[in-house]
């Protein structure tokens, strides 16, 4: 595995909503969906400040942040998508679960083939050194799910439902964009998918921002959700309430 070199994108030393404690996340480059409140699409493609680095070198470089962590932190692989960079934060975790370090991916799922062997094969092995997977849901209805995120979601709930049974703990997060994943029908729907999950401990509302606009514009993107506001605290609270947010604790 020594010859892995992975893509990254960027680095937060002292990341405090990317899994518990205080963590080292590492964002990666590329993802397939393209989701219309995306607040990262300079990870989508490559680009002039492209990190390449081995597990190794990577490992070297996170460990010096142990400090920070303490008993309760950690490393996240966030992106982009890292399930696309899979062997590679395989290897790093490897590594990293030598020094006794908390792993956690978060990963919107897209790329779980659950009909290829060799990929669930080399998901078994990402499984096997990771202690929590953040599941973003975008929606459940396959049709908005679609729309949203130019995707279907038949192969994303798959493999929430494939990390339940192999007991892998999860958060699930769902972003709040107000007019588009609001649906009260669709919230209902994902909380009774959730709740037939095993492993899921911790159920988080991220409302909907728009701090990633100025990169769409940098990008000669045109940002699809032009006007649309942040959720109101009432909003934010109505959802909470469908998904049960208070049924799941850490």
């Amino acid at each position: 595995m020594s010859n892995l070199i992975g893509r990254i994108h960027s680095f937060e030393t002292f990341a405090l909503v990317d899994g518990p404690g205080i963590r080292c996340a590492v964002f990666l480059h590329g993802c397939a969906l393209r989701c219309k409140f995306c607040h990262n699409p300079d990870t989508w493609h490559p680009c002039d400040r492209l990190i390449h680095m081995t597990p190794a070198e990577l490992r070297q470089k996170l460990v010096r942040y142990r400090n920070y962590w303490k008993k309760h932190g950690g490393v996240t692989f966030s992106g982009g998508e890292p399930l696309l960079q899979m062997d590679f934060v395989t290897e790093t975790f490897r590594l990293l679960k030598k020094d006794g370090v908390h792993t956690a991916i978060d990963t919107a799922g897209q790329p779980f083939a659950p009909k290829d062997p060799d990929w669930m094969r080399r998901f078994n092995a990402l499984m096997e050194v990771t202690d929590l997977f953040i599941l973003d849901l975008k929606q459940y209805d396959d049709a908005l799910h679609r729309d949203l995120t130019g995707y279907g979601n038949e192969n994303i709930l798959a493999m929430a439902r494939y990390l339940s049974d192999h007991g892998k703990e999860m958060w699930i997060r769902h972003v709040l964009v107000p007019g588009v994943t609001d649906d009260e029908v669709d919230l209902l729907n994902m909380s009774t998918f959730i709740s037939s999950l095993k492993t899921v401990t911790r159920v988080e509302i991220l409302p909907y921002h728009t701090l990633g606009v100025s990169k769409w514009q940098q990008l000669g993107l045109e940002y699809p959700l032009e006007g649309v506001p942040t959720p109101t605290p009432e909003q934010v609270q109505r959802a909470e309430e469908l998904l049960h947010v208070t049924d799941y604790h850490e």
